[in-house]
């Protein structure tokens, strides 16, 4: 672990407990990546805005990836963008509009757009889209569409995924979370946007730590040499990841990252 020049962890499931909090804990910990010149990146398909509420308080010390690598953002100034075009955004309107159950979010950089839905999904949407716009129309989105995330009540890799993975490899078509399916532009992944960042800060794989727990974290983790799923973790997660932590309830990511600290700190 000498080695890591860079932390990478996902958000929900990851670093986040059951009820979306950041622990006390990881703040301290952080203090310690900082001293010794280790970059931390958080990489969520959660929007910008809603990752830095959440780390609020190093939010301009952080490397951000939001959108599942839809946006890099560091101190406010951004990095890297990938949309969907037009045409393509009509094109999957058009199978979005035959899922049944299926609640579609149009997220932009600093706004979702969301196509009516009672206050009670608005309810749950919030927690991860704080700044949303109801639309009757899909003519009153106005931004540039980073990514559409596909909401299911009941299970989003048996209800959704299905009707709408022959979409991939054109687009990014990934199960992003027991209720979520999200669709994107071809390139836009978090392995993608940590390739970026690897360059960006001259880091390789082996000097890469990253933490993650569901499918679309799976080309993240591929890019770490200290790739770690979390013990809550999607099976084809920990298929692929190197190591395994504790769940996101009992300090998985922490445990891990007082380890990096205290090998790096005898070097």
């Amino acid at each position: 672990m000498k080695n890591v020049k860079m932390v990478i962890t996902d958000m929900d499931g990851t670093l986040l407990n059951s009820n979306h909090e950041v622990s006390n804990r990881f703040f301290e910990i952080f203090k310690k990546l900082k001293q010794q010149n280790i970059q931390f990146v958080a990489a969520s398909g959660r929007p910008y805005y809603s990752i830095t509420e959440k780390l609020k308080t190093i939010k301009d010390e952080i490397t951000i990836v939001a959108e599942n690598g839809g946006l890099v953002i560091k101190n406010e100034e951004l990095l890297l963008s990938n949309t969907i075009s037009t045409t393509n955004l009509l094109r999957l309107i058009k199978t979005v509009d035959t899922l049944k159950n299926t609640y579609p979010l149009y997220c932009t950089k600093h706004k979702v757009y969301i196509k009516r839905a009672s206050d009670e999904m608005i309810s749950i949407f919030s927690e991860y889209y704080t700044n949303y716009t109801i639309i009757d129309a899909i003519e009153e989105i106005k931004d540039e569409v980073i990514k559409i995330a596909l909401y299911h009540p009941i299970n989003s890799e048996a209800n959704i995924y299905p009707f709408v993975k022959h979409l991939s490899p054109e687009f990014n078509v990934v199960v992003s979370g027991n209720h979520w399916v999200d669709i994107s532009d071809a390139i836009t992944n978090k392995g993608h946007a940590i390739k970026f960042l690897q360059k960006y800060y001259n880091v390789r794989p082996e000097e890469t730590m990253a933490f993650g727990d569901y499918n679309n974290d799976f080309e993240m983790l591929q890019c770490a040499s200290y790739s770690y799923a979390m013990k809550n973790a999607h099976d084809d997660i920990k298929a692929i990841a190197n190591y395994q932590t504790s769940t996101n309830d009992n300090f998985g990511v922490e445990r891990i990252l007082e380890q990096l600290v205290s090998k790096s700190s005898e070097y």
